[in-house]
């Protein structure tokens, strides 16, 4: 048998319960990541198990390419979908999930992984950095609707917005982990490098660059002659062209890619946000999403299966991962939230919803690649269990909890 050939068939059949199983799954407490994994597992013990039960740790650049591609084309689609205009007062809630919550969130898990895990600083930052941001590829149930559906509410807002901003701002702490491993090895200085290229050099140029692009896009899209607009098409697929233009320029000028598609895709429809063609790239960049998230998580359900990913797993991991779902990441949402004018009840639901999920493993993947950690084994399996543990527990919760949320807005 042709494993190529077998590759082929069941890609197909992913393709195909791509499209069937959301509708299947509407309403039941069960989300569309369980079933990936749950599928992955099950193909273990089909001919494709040696290609695809790898434990990522051995295929890092593998891993880090593909979950790289599949968030930024995430970020655009969480961009389209935001209905409400950027600004100070409009964005408070994001402002404070952004600048209180996801430092202290970063500071908890560190210290849970210099404490409980024995991990050195370098590597315990990284720890806290990577599962520190929340998901936006895992979190569609609990995300804002397409543009201009009515369903932007401030809980979904508070949680789409976040991941769209936070997966290219925890950027910085990722970079301060690779330059303290670095200078542990040469001895060389880093903090003068660190806070004007990693944070200053590099944000400023994600947000410039995405900023330029998506006034670009939107001027060839909606302000050309009628017979030469980029929204004439109708094409869904110029979506994936202004990620894959907004990421690739900004990497170009050495800015952070994740910062510049968001912003872009804020900017894009910031031109012309009403028109009828952003439903077509946000349906677009969705279908892509939601099939690159099924393949990698196909991938990481057979790789737990075959065994490896959690061979350093302990009790310890396990603490870590309860605490960072439990109690860190709802704690400092919580105390990011204090006076804020929202209901209790949407706080907690804010709070609780930390999704983690591919972004994490990309960040683990591209800064070992970057400099050597001590005990990378430790970081893969506890990563990996947390955004198990997420997938798993948020996936199941998501659906209730989100429907008795709508029928107290509505009440």
């Amino acid at each position: 048998m042709d494993p190529y050939v077998v590759l082929l068939a069941v890609f197909g059949g992913v393709v195909l319960l791509t499209a069937w199983l959301p509708m299947l799954l509407k309403g039941w407490p069960l989300s569309l990541p369980i079933v990936c994994i749950c599928l992955g597992v099950l193909l273990v013990w089909s001919p494709l198990a040696p290609i695809i039960g790898s434990n990522p740790l051995e295929n890092r650049y593998i891993t880090e390419r593909m979950t790289e591609f599949v968030v930024i084309v995430a970020l655009m689609g969480a961009g389209l979908k935001l209905d409400r205009p950027v600004g100070w007062r409009s964005w408070m809630i994001t402002w404070r999930l952004i600048g209180i919550a996801m430092p202290l969130t970063i500071a908890g898990i560190a210290l849970l992984g210099w404490e409980l895990l024995g991990l050195g600083f370098a590597s315990a930052l990284l720890l806290g950095a990577a599962l520190a941001p929340t998901d936006p590829v895992l979190a569609s149930d609990v995300q804002v609707g397409p543009p201009q559906s009515g369903e932007d509410d401030d809980v979904r807002f508070a949680l789409t917005s976040e991941a769209g901003l936070n997966d290219g701002l925890s950027f910085p702490f990722v970079y301060l982990a690779i330059a303290i491993s670095i200078s542990q090895v040469t001895g060389e200085p880093w903090l003068r490098e660190w806070l004007l290229v990693d944070v200053v050099w590099k944000l400023t140029a994600g947000i410039g660059v995405g900023w330029l692009v998506g006034k670009l896009m939107g001027y060839l899209t909606f302000r050309l002659p009628r017979r030469a607009q980029l929204s004439r098409t109708g094409d869904g697929f110029v979506a994936l062209g202004i990620t894959c233009l907004g990421y690739g320029l900004t990497e170009l000028a050495n800015g952070y890619g994740f910062v510049g598609v968001f912003v872009a895709a804020l900017t894009l429809r910031s031109v012309e946000r009403a028109h009828s063609y952003h439903e077509n790239l946000h349906t677009f960049a969705e279908q892509i999403e939601r099939l690159l998230m099924m393949v990698l998580l196909v991938f990481f359900g057979a790789a737990i299966a075959e065994g490896s990913v959690f061979k350093a797993l302990n009790w310890n991991v396990v603490a870590v991962a309860a605490l960072v779902l439990f109690v860190v990441r709802p704690l400092s949402a919580w105390i990011s939230l204090m006076g804020s004018p929202e209901p209790p009840r949407e706080k907690a639901v804010i709070a609780f919803f930390g999704i983690r999920g591919l972004g994490s493993f990309y960040y683990v993947a591209y800064a070992t690649g970057q400099a050597q950690f001590e005990r990378p084994e430790d970081l893969w399996v506890t990563v990996c269990l947390v955004v198990l543990a997420s997938i798993v527990l948020h996936g199941i919760a998501a659906t209730p909890v989100m429907r008795h949320l709508d029928r107290g807005l509505t009440a």
